[in-house]
Parts: structure tokens; sequence; C-alpha cells
């Protein structure tokens, strides 16, 4: 007997790789079956349609990014590297969680109701953390913040407007430099002192 779990963690992975090479509309049913050399029905059993097994897919993408970006600012001690780790990160794990990435982005998918909510479950908690980590700084006087809510916005917007040059356009980019062109703008700002 199968687990049921094992099963659809199988399915999830498989399906997630298929997602992410012909996007949510190409992929079919039978790509994914085909995929797990089994029978569609077998699918069926453990998900109720394409849609469902994307939702799976999205879900499971989010938590390894949370997991990846938790793991990332624990590591570290300072303010400016926990800041420093969350960019990187974030930014590196768009680039491999692409039916995430997608999920939170293309317009066209916009009719699932499960994507606006993980959508506004993501902002919210990227806003939660860089307020953390900001607030984290200001009491250890490494960082000058006067309101973390909008400092946490500000940067969130900053990062939100990178990824489009950065992913949609798929040109061989230097991310290392850009995300360290704004981490210096962020750290240090660009009025002379």
């Amino acid at each position: 007997m199968i687990n049921k779990e094992e099963f659809r963690k199988k399915v999830i992975v498989s399906a997630g790789e298929i997602f992410s090479h012909y996007g949510f509309k190409k992929t079919t049913m039978d790509e994914i079956a085909k995929a797990l050399k089994m029978g569609k029905s077998s699918i069926y059993y453990y998900f109720d349609s394409k849609e469902d097994i994307f939702e799976a897919v999205v879900l499971h993408e989010t938590n390894v990014l949370r997991n990846e970006l938790t793991t990332a600012i624990k590591s570290v001690e300072s303010p400016i590297d926990k800041m420093r780790n969350y960019v990187f990160v974030r930014m590196k794990s768009f680039e491999k969680l692409s039916n995430y990435y997608n999920a939170i982005f293309d317009k066209n998918l916009d009719h699932f109701d499960f994507i606006e909510t993980i959508r506004e479950k993501y902002d919210r908690e990227e806003l939660a953390i860089l307020r953390l980590i900001l607030y984290h700084g200001a009491r250890k006087k490494v960082f000058n913040v006067v309101n973390s809510e909008y400092t946490a916005m500000a940067i969130q917007t900053t990062l939100k407007g990178l990824e489009v040059p950065l992913f949609w356009k798929k040109k061989e980019v230097n991310i290392e430099n850009r995300l360290n062109a704004i981490l210096n703008v962020l750290f240090n700002g660009i009025v002379k002192k």
C-alpha cells in the first residue's frame, strides 16, 4: 500500500517540474500522469483537478521559500547580514520556485481564488519579516528607522520592482551586482554625509 502523503508529495514535485516547464495552461493531466508512470485515475484519487494540483504545488513552493528565508535570517546575527541574506535568498528563490512566482505575478491566473489568498498572505508575511529585521536593527542601533512599517513597505516595493527585469526578461543579468547595489543604497543612502 502506498503512503498517501508520500504519493501526494511525489505528484506535487513531478507536477511542479512540468508546470514550471510548460506553464499552467499548457500542462495537461496526461503529462503529469505520464511523468509519474501512472494512470490519471490514480492521480484523481488524490487530487480533484489540475487546478487542485497546481494549488498544492504553489503551497509546497511557498513552504520551501518560507523555510529558506527563515534559515537564512537565523543563520546570522547582525541586522545587516540578516537583511542581506533575506534579500539574496528571496530573489534567488523566486528564480527556482517558478510556479510560486508565476502564481503570485501572472495576471492570467487571477481567476483562481487561492492565488489572491496566497498573494495577500505572502505580502503580509514579507512585511512582517522585514519589520522584524528593521526592528532588530534599530534596537541594536545599527539601523536608523523612523517608521518600520513604511521602511518595510519601501524595501518590499524595491524588491518587487527588481523582479520584472530579473526574471521576466530572462536576460543574462548579474543578479549579485544588482542586489548589492540595492543593498548599498538601502544601507548607505544616496545623500553624501
